[in-house]
């Protein structure tokens, strides 16, 4: 199944795409029928649904009529991020073998863990101020969704803990993430981590080590490598990052990037206003985002 948010009447929605277009869950929810069935009206909602969100939606829509849940058009709609307020973003750094060394960094022994925060959250289509920043670059990744509260995750059951999958372009300022050991001034500016167009349930997305995964800038490829190319699993990174901190539904966690960023090449042109960068993961939809000065 294939969630998203979108903008109405200045309120998130949680919307569901089908072939016929998107039915909006948060209107369906306030029917009278809607409130008894427990339809989720919101991300949060789906996700305390937990692994059986997508069972039990398509079973909730099965019972209404289906005047109550007329599809609406996705292009005439204003998306929003399918994680609109995740409780932890945990990222992976040099997850692909080809981006460590055109980093000129070791390839890590284990899981190379940094934080985002929630405020870098944007939505696909969503413009990112970039003014008065020297070196921002991009960073093409697949996102894990978690879907089941877990604490010392084995490997074995790790994605059985995730719900699904979404696109992200883990965005960075290079002179502030190297201003300091610690990355995260460079990676938890404001929009910083588009995300989306879409969360795509874990059983349509298949096996996650088995997924293209790409980037243009401005129509050019940047970046074309695939899931089998990292250095750890999803399975590892989710146990991995589960001995640490309890996962909870809704939390994200960010995969690395592979190779092809403005850092590795030699002209080193960085992202400037104007520019636009699209991330596209396997079937995960395609995440836009472009880049403007407001100052």
């Amino acid at each position: 199944m294939i969630f998203l948010t979108f903008v109405q009447d200045n309120e998130l929605h949680l919307g569901v795409k089908g072939d016929a277009g998107i039915v909006d869950l948060t209107e369906t929810a306030r029917s009278r029928l809607g409130r008894a069935l427990g339809i989720p009206r919101s991300p949060a909602n789906l996700f305390a649904l937990g692994l059986d969100a997508d069972r039990r939606v398509e079973m909730l829509l099965a019972e209404l009529d289906p005047s109550a849940c007329l599809p609406r058009q996705e292009k005439q709609l204003q998306l929003g991020p399918p994680v609109p307020h995740p409780g932890k973003i945990v990222c992976v750094g040099r997850n692909y073998r080809k981006h460590a060394q055109e980093m000129d960094a070791d390839v890590p022994t284990e899981p190379l863990l940094f934080s985002k925060y929630a405020n870098a959250i944007a939505a696909s289509g969503d413009a990112v101020d970039i003014s008065g920043l020297e070196q921002v670059d991009y960073e093409a990744e697949l996102a894990v969704v978690i879907g089941k509260r877990g604490k010392h995750i084995a490997e074995t059951d790790s994605l059985a803990h995730v719900l699904g999958y979404a696109n992200a372009n883990d965005l960075s300022d290079r002179a502030l993430q190297y201003r300091s050991s610690q990355f995260l001034i460079g990676k938890s500016l404001d929009g910083f981590l588009p995300l989306g167009p879409y969360l795509v349930t874990a059983d349509e997305v298949g096996d996650p080590q088995d997924l293209p995964i790409r980037g243009w800038l401005n129509e050019e490829l940047r970046q074309e490598s695939h899931t089998s190319l990292m250095v750890f699993s999803v399975a590892e990174i989710v146990s991995y990052v589960s001995r640490f901190m309890t996962l909870e539904p809704g939390d994200l966690i960010l995969t690395g990037t592979p190779e092809g960023v403005i850092k590795g090449r030699k002209d080193k042109a960085w992202l400037k206003p104007g520019d636009e960068y699209l991330v596209e993961v396997g079937p995960l939809g395609r995440l836009r985002t472009k880049f403007e000065a407001r100052a």
